[in-house]
């Protein structure tokens, strides 16, 4: 076949064309001014909704997920997973604050410093838990 074709040729193709759109046209509004049509279609739908509530039932009966559950549980995962990353991005500028504090202030709390400062805290721990047995007591 050649790719050039006559004009009356396109002519008719559209000709055609136009009168099956038409008939098919025509026939959609009358299959669905047809009450015998619309109560198929409604019942049919009735059914499917139906057996989707039945298959959801035997589903949560067996314990397996619907494609609904696994739909809810991909979207919380997701949200989990956003909301634990801007905790990180969150730590890592508290971290890079913290570091830049250290790197300004050469005075700044070493580590034996703040070992000393865990046992005066420890101190002061066993002191009031002292005072609250010996308050108990009396």
């Amino acid at each position: 076949m050649t790719d050039d074709q006559s004009p009356s040729s396109k002519d008719l193709r559209d000709r055609v064309r136009g009168a099956s759109e038409e008939t098919i046209g025509k026939l959609a509004q009358e299959l669905l001014g047809n009450p015998i049509v619309t109560g198929a279609v409604q019942r049919a739908m009735d059914v499917r909704e139906r057996a989707t509530q039945a298959q959801e039932a035997a589903f949560g009966a067996l314990n397996v997920p619907t494609a609904a559950d696994i739909e809810r549980l991909t979207r919380r995962v997701r949200n989990v997973a956003q909301r634990l990353e801007s905790i990180e991005d969150a730590v890592d500028r508290v971290d890079e604050r913290l570091g830049s504090i250290a790197d300004k202030d050469p005075g700044a709390p070493n580590e034996k410093a703040l070992a000393d400062l865990a046992k005066r805290l420890d101190a002061i721990q066993s002191s009031i838990d002292a005072l609250a047995k010996d308050q108990k007591k009396g």
